[in-house]
């Protein structure tokens, strides 16, 4: 593994805590950030958390001082915080709720993108966790799909402006997550295709919980480099 410095979004749980987990058991220096706090603290010497919410835009610089005062560079900057929001027909998701989750999902990346690089932090990739509904756009998914769009063309437009870092959008897959659980008790009275496929994944093998899905991920994060930066992949055709 070729990763010294990682930086990971959302390590309180699901995707993130995996990775950072996996990450650490391979003694990677691995900066988490979340807005609750988490076991690896305690667990491995090398995990430094900042308990942070990312939403919180105009105090993400002083909530990160202790990086740029360090002058820390990364090799990986993985954004993974997002929120699924409601399993809805679009038209029955308000626009409150759909701004809530491009906030989150879009935006706060936006910002701690531009962050960096107004701070000068040398990044050598940044890698967003994104969604097959980016693409697929299947009913239910309305401002869940939107976002992850957006947030694919996020990562591309700052790979034209920046050639000096890597950027990569990829979809990890199915994984057993909180945002799993909510979908699994969906009642789906409006027989959403994607809903049944997904409650009927859960608890297979086809769908790993984040911990035996963090080398697999991580696997694909190294061979995202080969690809050109701002490339959209997904980890089940690498």
């Amino acid at each position: 593994m070729n990763y010294k410095k990682v930086l990971i979004t959302g390590t309180s749980s699901g995707i993130g805590y995996g990775l950072a987990k996996y990450l650490c058991e391979h003694q990677v220096e691995v900066y988490g950030l979340s807005r609750k706090n988490t076991d690896l603290t305690t667990r491995y010497d090398h995990y430094h958390h900042f308990q942070i919410d990312l939403l919180d835009f105009e105090s993400l610089s002083s909530n990160l001082n202790w990086v740029f005062e360090q002058k820390l560079s990364f090799d990986l900057v993985i954004l993974n915080a997002g929120v699924l929001g409601k399993i809805a027909r679009f038209e029955n998701q308000s626009l409150q709720l759909s701004k809530s989750v491009m906030d989150i999902n879009v935006w706060a990346n936006k910002a701690l993108i531009d962050l960096f690089l107004n701070k000068n932090v040398e990044v050598k990739q940044w890698l967003a966790i994104s969604s097959g509904a980016a693409k697929n756009g299947s009913a239910g998914w309305g401002a869940y799909s939107v976002s992850k769009a957006a947030l694919n063309m996020l990562i591309q437009t700052y790979a034209v402006e920046n050639p000096r870092s890597h950027f990569c959008a990829l979809a990890p897959g199915l994984v057993d997550t909180q945002m799993q659980d909510y979908i699994s008790s969906h009642p789906n009275k409006e027989g959403f295709a994607a809903v049944e496929r997904l409650k009927a994944a859960k608890g297979t093998e086809s769908m790993p919980d984040p911990i035996a899905a963090a080398p697999m991920l991580i696997d694909a994060m190294q061979k995202a480099r080969d690809f050109e930066s701002g490339v959209f992949l997904d980890v089940r055709e690498l």
